[in-house]
């Protein structure tokens, strides 16, 4: 379903959205849209905003509210990738739990599923344990489900919300606020949330906690398996004397194109493997999706053959470079190199 901005809702009176049907769920929606409360609207005046986490997503996504006027107090690891918001007016906070004192919603993008347990729910410093009553966690990391469930749980014995909000769409869509955020948990949490939300992109409401998850790992399937299909189809057309540039732009307009082609196609020709989205935190990502495999009793040896030639580019010392590089272990697979084509 498609998020639709709506003010006035009083979050002390939420309640889970699964205890309405039908005609009862059609009344609390247009209550919420005429609900008088303005305390009750998410807005510059009257919401601060906490972020933990300003690498090559969250900083970008973090200037689009800082630019549109929200208090913002941020913490990250390595100062230095939070200096240039502190630089535009963003607060500086020296642990999580700094962060959620000073905020109303916090939102986290940090690395694997240990780190976001570490930032929200360490008893001492994580956020958790400095929000207020009322208060709502976001994670946009890509994580496990099980652990949204637990941070989902652990919020609610305090009086606060959580939700599961995992993000693609890559760095351009994070510099560009048009990022498709997959968001599971409260639905009238996630209405609440949803002007914050359209700064940073399009919000898609996909169930319960955990839910946000599983669709952020169904999309990582596709990304691989896409992924693999284009590099493949480029080491073809290079070993049959193809101009690879040309052959790229021959077909993104026909049934093989693709965002992925559009955006992945030239950087490859190119050599630039600079990271929108780390080969490493993909490897994370598709190891996830292979354990929820395994809970589930399901095959797909797409999404397997994609996750062993991620890997053997972590093992070569290249998991600080973008996915892009899928294109190095083809090519080291068939000792063919496509540095010499030339980009169109």
């Amino acid at each position: 379903m498609t998020i639709k901005i709506v003010k006035h809702i009083s979050l002390p009176l939420l309640r889970p959205v699964s205890h309405f049907t039908g005609l009862s769920r059609l009344c609390l929606r247009r209550s919420m849209a005429t609900a008088t409360s303005s305390d009750s609207t998410v807005s510059p005046s009257n919401t601060r905003v906490g972020w933990i986490g300003t690498g090559v997503m969250g900083r970008s996504m973090c200037t689009h509210l800082l630019k549109a006027g929200y208090s913002l107090t941020v913490f990250n690891r390595t100062l230095s990738k939070a200096q240039p918001l502190v630089d535009l007016g963003a607060h500086l906070a020296h642990s999580p739990n700094a962060v959620a004192s000073q905020s109303d919603v916090v939102f986290s993008i940090v690395g694997y599923p240990s780190d976001v347990r570490s930032v929200l729910l360490d008893p001492t410093t994580g956020a958790l344990s400095g929000l207020r009553p009322g208060g709502i966690l976001v994670d946009m990391t890509t994580s496990e489900p099980s652990l949204a469930v637990e941070i989902s749980s652990a919020a609610a014995a305090k009086s606060c919300f959580s939700v599961d909000a995992p993000v693609t769409g890559g760095d351009v869509g994070a510099k560009n606020g048009t990022l498709a955020i997959l968001a599971g948990g409260d639905e009238n949490v996630i209405l609440k949330l949803a002007p914050l939300f359209a700064l940073m992109g399009k919000v898609n409401y996909m169930g319960g906690s955990g839910k946000g998850q599983f669709a952020k790992l169904a999309n990582q399937i596709v990304i691989a398996s896409t992924m693999v299909g284009l590099v493949e189809g480029m080491v073809f057309a290079h070993k049959a004397g193809l101009d690879v540039g040309l052959f790229l732009n021959a077909i993104k307009v026909g049934a093989a194109g693709s965002k992925l082609l559009d955006s992945y196609g030239g950087r490859i020709l190119k050599r630039d493997f600079e990271p929108g989205f780390y080969v490493n935190h993909f490897v994370k990502d598709l190891g996830i999706c292979l354990k929820e495999c395994q809970n589930m009793g399901l095959a797909l040896p797409g999404l397997a053959l994609a996750q062993q030639l991620y890997l053997s580019l972590k093992a070569h010392g290249e998991g600080n470079l973008g996915t892009q590089a899928l294109i190095v272990a083809l090519e080291r697979l068939n000792n063919v190199s496509l540095e010499s084509a030339p980009a169109k």
